[in-house]
């Protein structure tokens, strides 16, 4: 494993039509939305997406959702206890990093107990850090009213056509935007190799992502921009080169209703290469 010596930012472009990019548990599951009617997509959520493509992949995770968990762990407590916990904090965050690749990535807080003390709690910063996404301009946000065919239970005192709401977004584009910490990749050991391994997980971000909120194909990453510093620090910083990406709508459109309507175009600082690449 080669050493990342190189400061990286990275933006993607991310597409939602007909789909719910990430519901709010305290506004009844709707699409999240800011008050100025823009489109948001949490960086829990995208995290949560990028951990899951790490599994795919065969890498070692330690925050598991519940239906993906594959070391027969039932909670964080129970996989922490599956490393050594016998040294210091430093030696268990070392190990830590070293057995899974999420932490050493996005860094984790722990607290267990340790033999030769009382319960210790141990945070690991992550070099990898990412933004909420937010949608480029306002979007729509609608409701469809559903009913069920039948009855859930024998007995059931409520009839077969219960209502329910689904909602969605009727088209909507997203800026997903991070950057790589040499600093912090030092201290968890965290690879040249591995941050390929977030590119590329970026690129595929809702591959095996499919459900009745997203089917398969209502979201996809559309590009992804990814910019390799020459130092550890970089030449600028990730504020400035985040707006190198400048989306705006195509002449005489008022509304986007698709991809095609928006004109996209990166620009550029002296002696900083972009690589550009096509999402899935």
């Amino acid at each position: 494993m080669s050493e990342l010596k190189n400061k990286i930012d990275f933006t993607a472009l991310v597409s939602v039509k007909m789909a719910n990019s990430n519901g709010d548990p305290l506004n009844g599951n709707r699409p999240r939305i800011d008050y100025d009617g823009f489109g948001e997509i949490s960086d829990v959520c995208i995290k949560r997406k990028i951990r899951n493509r790490m599994q795919d992949m065969g890498y070692r995770i330690f925050v598991q959702s519940a239906d993906r968990s594959d070391d027969g762990c039932t909670c964080l407590r129970e996989r922490a206890k599956m490393i050594a916990q016998t040294g210091s904090r430093e030696e268990y965050a070392k190990l830590a990093c070293q057995t899974w690749m999420d932490v050493r990535s996005f860094g984790q807080v722990f607290a267990f107990k340790s033999k030769e003390s009382e319960d210790v709690s141990g945070g690991i910063r992550g070099p990898v850090s990412i933004h909420q996404a937010v949608s480029v301009f306002p979007i729509e946000v609608r409701s469809m009213q559903i009913t069920k065919s039948v009855n859930s239970e024998p007995g059931e005192k409520r009839g077969s056509d219960t209502m329910g709401m689904k909602h969605f977004v009727r088209y909507g584009f997203y800026r997903i935007k991070g950057a790589i910490n040499v600093q912090l990749a030092e201290k968890t050991g965290f690879s040249y190799e591995d941050a390929q391994i977030i590119k590329e997980c970026l690129r595929t971000l809702f591959v095996n992502d499919a459900s009745s909120a997203r089917p398969d194909g209502s979201m996809e990453v559309y590009r992804l921009y990814w910019w390799e510093h020459n130092s550890k620090i970089g030449q600028y910083s990730s504020a400035q080169v985040h707006r190198l990406v400048d989306v705006q709508l195509k002449q005489g459109l008022e509304e986007a209703s698709d991809i095609d309507d928006y004109e996209i175009t990166l620009h550029t600082l002296p002696d900083l290469q972009c690589e550009v690449i096509d999402g899935v």
